[in-house]
C-alpha cells in the first residue's frame, strides 16, 4: 500500500467517525431539547394512555408558550422528583380548581364556578372525580387555589390515578401543584403499538 492509498484510507475513515459522531449529537440534541420517546407505566391514564404504550413527547413545545388546559403532559411530580409521571393540566395558575360531587369545577378570579366538560373519560370514571383517597368516593368538596406557575393536574383515571388530589397528602413537600419548571413536555402522540398510532389535540372547553 503506497503512502498516498494510506492517506486516502485514513481520511475515508476520519470522514466516517466524524459523521457518527455529528449524527450522534444531533440524535442527542433532539431527544434533549424537541423530541423523546417515553413508556407508559401503569394505568393512571385509560382509556386515553394504556400500560405499556410508547408515546412521543414534545420537549420544544414550552418553550415559547405555557402550558394550557387538557394538554397531556410529562412532568416530576412533587412526592417524588426523581421520577416522570403522565397526567393532564386541569387547573391553571391563579385558578381555583374545586372537585365536588363526583365532578370538576374551575374558579377563575372574579367568577363563579364552572364545571369542566371532560368527554375524555370514560364510564368507569365520568362523575367519579373523588377527593383524596381517590377510591374513597368522597364527594364532599375540597377546593384548590393556584399559585402563580403552578399547574393542578390529574389522571384520566380518576379512581386509579396518583395526581394533584394525592400530592398534598404524600411525601414531603405537602403541596398539590406542580410547578411549570417541571413541566417536561406535552404528550405529541401515541408511537407503539402500531395499531393505536395516533396525534392527541388539547379538548375544547367552554370555559
Amino acid at each position: 500500500m503506497t503512502p498516498s492509498t494510506k492517506r486516502t484510507l485514513l481520511f475515508h475513515v476520519l470522514d466516517v467517525v466524524l459523521n457518527i459522531i455529528i449524527i450522534v449529537a444531533i440524535v442527542a440534541l433532539i431527544r434533549t431539547f424537541v423530541v423523546s420517546p417515553f413508556q407508559i407505566e401503569g394505568n393512571s391514564m385509560i382509556d386515553t394512555l394504556e400500560n405499556k404504550e410508547y408515546i412521543v413527547i414534545n420537549k420544544f413545545r414550552y418553550f415559547f408558550k405555557a402550558p394550557e388546559r387538557g394538554d397531556i403532559v410529562v412532568f416530576r411530580p412533587p412526592t417524588d422528583p426523581g421520577k416522570y409521571y403522565v397526567k393532564r393540566v386541569i387547573g391553571l395558575p391563579g385558578e381555583t380548581v374545586v372537585v365536588r360531587d363526583g365532578n370538576v369545577y374551575i374558579r377563575k378570579p372574579g367568577q363563579s364556578d364552572r364545571m369542566l366538560n371532560e368527554p375524555y373519560l370514560n364510564q368507569a370514571n365520568a362523575g367519579k372525580t373523588f377527593r383524596y383517597p381517590v377510591t374513597s368516593g368522597d364527594t364532599t368538596e375540597e377546593s384548590f387555589t393556584l399559585p402563580n406557575d403552578q399547574y393542578f393536574l390529574l389522571g384520566d383515571n380518576r379512581q386509579g390515578s396518583l395526581d394533584s388530589r394525592s400530592f398534598g397528602h404524600l411525601g414531603t413537600h405537602n403541596t398539590a401543584f406542580v410547578p411549570v419548571n417541571d413541566i417536561k413536555g406535552s404528550v405529541w402522540f401515541v408511537a407503539l403499538p402500531i395499531t393505536k398510532v395516533h396525534a392527541f389535540e388539547a379538548p375544547k372547553y367552554d370555559l
